[in-house]
């Protein structure tokens, strides 16, 4: 004789929720799953960045010389920072490379982006040689310019002008080669967001007798606009970190016409054997970068950029 199966009411409570912790056992299982994934990623982060910022924000209370034990000095070297020169003379330089990097380079990224939007043939070809120049090593890049503006043998002899050498040029031309290597990465990232805009907008303007300046005006940069605020930050935060142009071709030179933050860093810590005074100074940097990503983020929530 066949026993009677049990009705839902029959069943008890227990055996009815049973599902429930296994499917929680299995999310459990997930997470950690997911943790063990990025565990080895925390390391490294910890060991390359964390700890060493922490050391560096100690390093920045004390006379460190990078050798030995540093003695505790308190605020001394933030206060001999607020007097001295070479200081401030390079965050003015790092205010004008930021400005002039949130103008030509943005201005030619956007432009380009634009008119290659705009081909239908060729644009693969063109945005490649575009985009060729920021693969390029910054030393290798930096020695082809400095061949070519060389004052002996390059564009200067002929022009009778020593680009790098002259104090008043020298930081605007540096400022150009990395303009020259920055703005094609500007052009591809445009290209891509530009891509995404929905071509009914602009027949639709162009029905209503909407010109390209219109057009680029009214539909293109409302549209891009999360990717254009994003760029924007980040050039300023690569602005600030600037290093590898101005080293290779200047040194800060000539006379600290070129000197910038990253620089003088380098210049304190390893040259002149301040390491703490020179910790200070990237603890500033580090402090002016995280301004502008707090920054971002706020008016990207009160503004909603990104809807």
């Amino acid at each position: 004789m066949t026993a009677p199966t049990p009705t839902l009411a029959e069943t008890p409570p227990a055996a009815r929720t049973g599902g429930r912790p296994r499917r929680r056992s299995v999310r459990r299982r997930t997470r950690l799953v997911a943790w063990l994934f990025m565990l080895p990623l925390i390391v490294v982060n910890f060991t390359v960045i964390l700890w060493p910022a922490v050391q560096s924000v100690y390093y920045s209370f004390t006379d460190w010389s990078g050798i030995g034990p540093g003695r505790w000095i308190g605020f001394a070297n933030y206060t001999r920072m607020l007097a001295d020169e070479e200081f401030r003379s390079a965050l003015s330089h790092n205010l004008v490379w930021t400005a002039i990097s949130l103008v030509m380079p943005m201005l030619l990224g956007l432009v380009g982006a634009y008119l290659l939007s705009r081909l239908r043939r060729f644009q693969v070809l063109f945005r490649l040689a575009y985009f060729i120049p920021y693969t390029v090593a910054s030393v290798v890049s930096a020695a082809v310019w400095e061949n070519l503006l060389s004052p002996d043998s390059g564009i200067g002899r002929i022009l009778g002008v020593n680009f790098l050498g002259d104090q008043n040029l020298a930081l605007g031309t540096v400022a150009v080669v990395n303009t020259w290597a920055f703005w094609g990465f500007l052009v591809v990232v445009f290209l891509a967001s530009m891509q995404s805009v929905n071509p009914a907008l602009y027949e639709s303007a162009s029905l209503d007798g909407a010109g390209p300046l219109r057009q680029f005006v009214s539909i293109t940069l409302p549209s891009i606009r999360p990717t254009l605020v994003f760029l924007v930050v980040q050039t300023i935060i690569w602005s600030f970190l600037a290093f590898d142009f101005v080293y290779i071709l200047t040194q800060g030179g000539p006379a600290g016409a070129t000197e910038v933050l990253s620089t003088l860093l380098y210049r304190n810590a390893f040259a002149n054997l301040e390491a703490g005074y020179a910790s200070a100074i990237g603890v500033v940097m580090a402090l002016f970068t995280a301004v502008i990503v707090v920054t971002y983020q706020v008016l990207r929530r009160v503004r909603r950029w990104e809807a």
